[in-house]
């Protein structure tokens, strides 16, 4: 999928854990997990903006565009 995920290396900076993060937006740690690994198929602008006002990012700084094709 050319939708690369980095919500992972943001948190890393941020430190702050799957549990702390997923507590604060109000979902569960199996759906944050989901969205993570970059399986979701979808995400709500709801939930990216509950991400970025609790990480102190932009949408961009979580997903980014890739071009060339995965296998």
């Amino acid at each position: 999928m050319p939708i690369i995920v980095n919500l992972d290396v943001v948190m890393a900076k941020r430190k702050i854990s799957s549990g702390d993060l997923a507590e604060k937006i109000g979902i569960s740690q199996a759906n944050l997990s989901i969205l993570k690994t970059g399986k979701a198929k979808a995400v709500r602008f709801s939930t990216l903006e509950a991400i970025c006002r609790e990480l102190d990012c932009q949408p961009g700084d979580i997903l980014e565009y890739s071009s060339e094709k995965f296998e």
